[in-house]
């Protein structure tokens, strides 16, 4: 029988004390585009904030995710102004559905978007991978020995299926990266601030219960840290931005919108992509 403590242990210092987030901003058409980038990726890459966009409320307004019910060519433009920024040759997405597959791109010429997968690894120079979400996590990988990228969706289901785990394997498995090698930065996303599970017993697993910030909340940035690390990510590799999209309107939150009785609103986008030569 597994024992549910009421209370996380003491943690020896916040997981996200290491940030080494910066934020960033353009200006594209008279609007503001803004992002999160870490130093930790030497390569192209963003965790943007929901403004710069021309998607209208409740999408406004850089509205990244087809799958909303926003108009599909304001979505096509807004990732058009990401794309440029960063000189995405071809934009590389999936639809996304809570689970563990992972998907390996290779020889993209076009953008498309991959069905039912929840992550994304390449190694072809050009090539953007998008996670799109509104409260979970997007989790960026790199390999600098073996040029490697990668890029997941982690909600709280993904986490139970360590979505995590299951792309550093698929890295390995494909390009033979080891994980003592991938640097990992995890997006703003939902924090334990307003990480309430209900039903915790019943939908998070018992080893989950001691990344509890209090009772009945759970720090997921704690929890997707401790299965990088349980799969050989170093703990120096690992940046976590430490904003929590519920908390702050810079970003979309479902579980914001959720609370104010709506149920439309648009996702925020995290895009990788090794630079072309």
């Amino acid at each position: 029988m597994l024992v549910y403590p009421k209370v996380a242990a003491p943690v020896s210092q916040p997981c996200w004390s290491l940030c080494m987030i910066t934020t960033h901003h353009q200006t594209q058409e008279n609007k503001t585009i803004s992002w999160y980038a870490s130093s930790m990726l030497p390569v192209p890459h963003g965790m943007f904030c929901r403004t710069g966009g021309i998607s209208k409320a409740p999408y406004a307004s850089l509205n990244l995710g087809f799958s909303t019910g926003d108009d599909w060519k304001n979505v096509a433009h807004n990732r058009k102004q990401i794309t440029q920024l960063f000189s995405v040759k071809h934009l590389v997405s999936a639809i996304q559905v809570h689970g563990r597959e992972v998907a390996c791109v290779e020889d993209v010429t076009r953008d498309y978007e991959v069905d039912a997968t929840d992550a994304l690894i390449t190694n072809q120079p050009g090539v953007g991978l998008l996670i799109q979400q509104a409260d979970c996590q997007a989790i960026l990988f790199y390999d600098p020995v073996r040029q490697v990228i990668g890029a997941a969706h982690s909600g709280w289901r993904g986490s139970v299926l360590n979505i995590v785990g299951h792309t550093i394997k698929m890295m390995t498995a494909t390009y033979g990266t080891r994980a003592a090698d991938v640097r990992a930065v995890i997006s703003p996303s939902l924090g334990p601030c307003c990480a309430e599970f209900v039903h915790a017993r019943s939908e998070l697993p018992g080893k989950f219960f001691v990344h509890q910030a209090k009772p009945g909340y759970f720090d997921f940035w704690a929890i997707s840290c401790s299965q990088l690390q349980q799969e050989g990510v170093r703990r120096h590799n690992i940046d976590i931005a430490g904003e929590c999209t519920v908390c702050t309107t810079n970003f979309f939150s479902y579980r914001r919108t959720t609370k104010k009785g709506q149920h439309l609103t648009g996702r925020n986008g995290s895009i990788i992509c090794l630079p072309q030569a």
